[in-house]
């Protein structure tokens, strides 16, 4: 097989995060957007009149964009790994025969 049509590595660090921690981090978002929507709704019910209509407005359309958020999935790729075209290899020196006997000594 020659380099050139040599599959790339995969590199640890071009791997995706695991699904799991994807969910947990989705969760988080979702769970401070709501948290979010409910200051608004207590924000509204202590302001005056023109801001608490932007308040309540806020916290009807925060529920949609709470769960577009929870539902995006994080699909990034990091770029592919530069692989040099020719990787020059040190080559092994043959082994040398060294010519000679071998004296075992008494025990």
């Amino acid at each position: 097989m020659s380099p050139a049509s040599a599959p790339k590595p995969t590199l640890i660090t071009s791997a995706r995060k695991r699904r799991s921690l994807d969910n947990d981090e989705r969760r988080t978002r979702y769970l401070w957007t709501m948290a979010l929507r409910v200051v608004c709704f207590l924000s509204a019910t202590l302001t005056p009149l023109p801001w608490n209509l932007i308040l309540l407005v806020a916290a009807a359309v925060l529920p949609t964009i709470a769960v577009m958020l929870a539902n995006a999935i994080d699909l990034r790729r990091e770029p592919e790994p530069e692989v040099p075209e020719t990787i020059e290899r040190v080559a092994l020196p043959s082994a040398e025969i060294v010519d000679g006997t071998v004296v075992e000594e008494p025990r």
